[in-house]
Order: C-alpha cells, then sequence, then structure tokens
C-alpha cells in the first residue's frame, strides 16, 4: 500500500462509511447485494455508509470477510484495504475541510430527521387523544 492509499481512506480524510463502500464498490456489489450476504436489511447497510450506524463487532467481523479487508481498516483505515484509486487528482487541504464539513452536515441532518420524526409521532399521539 503507498502513502496515497493510506491517506486517501485515513482516519482524518474517510470515514467508516467512505472505506465501507469504497470496498464494496471495488468489489462491484450492491448494496442490496451485501446486505443479503450479510443477512441484514438494505436500510441497515445504508446507515453504515452513510455513517448514521455502524455495524455491531458480529457484522464488521463478516463484513470485513465478505469485502476482503480487515477490520482494522474499516474502523480507521489501517491494515489491509484498498489502494486509493487511480485516476484521482489529490485533495487540497480546503477540499478536505469541507468534505469533513458536509459529512458533520450530512449526520447532524440525519440526527434532526430522527428527531423532527419523533416530535411528529409526539404530536400524532397528543391529537389523537385530544381529537
Amino acid at each position: 500500500m503507498t502513502d496515497d492509499a493510506s491517506d486517501w481512506y485515513s482516519e482524518e480524510t474517510a470515514t467508516f462509511g467512505d472505506r465501507l463502500a469504497g470496498a464494496r464498490e471495488a468489489l462491484g456489489m450492491t448494496q442490496t447485494e451485501l446486505a443479503k450476504r450479510l443477512g441484514v436489511k438494505l436500510k441497515t447497510v445504508r446507515a453504515w455508509e452513510e455513517d448514521l450506524a455502524e455495524p455491531r463487532a458480529n457484522k464488521l467481523q463478516m463484513l470485513a470477510g465478505v469485502l476482503n479487508v480487515s477490520m482494522m481498516w474499516l474502523l480507521n483505515g489501517q491494515g489491509d484495504g484498498l489502494d486509493a484509486p487511480a485516476d484521482e487528482a489529490p485533495l487540497s487541504g480546503d477540499v478536505r475541510q469541507v468534505l469533513t464539513e458536509i459529512r458533520q452536515v450530512k449526520t447532524e441532518m440525519g440526527r434532526l430527521s430522527d428527531r423532527l420524526g419523533i416530535l411528529e409521532k409526539r404530536l400524532r399521539h397528543t391529537l389523537k387523544e385530544h381529537g
């Protein structure tokens, strides 16, 4: 593995979901196919790839085996994993910062969406009681 590859999927540059999606795509596997292989729902795989959830230890071990990467690489980008895409230009610090902020906003949006769903459920329940 080259320095570029370790940089591309490093803990500072990529998230667990980025590494998972990269490894799955490198095998030409769809999210649906991966979900079936692991015995989980499609929305579970999507949540992992979007960094909205993380797999339990037993599923993490299965993921590493199915994707032919090490568990440590999935978790932090170290160990046996993928090489960086050959045709990609190196990212500047500004671009990496923007990508990091985008990931943070996506994560926060997911949390807010969950919170909104809970509030909506409470409102419906309250309206039923008083309606």
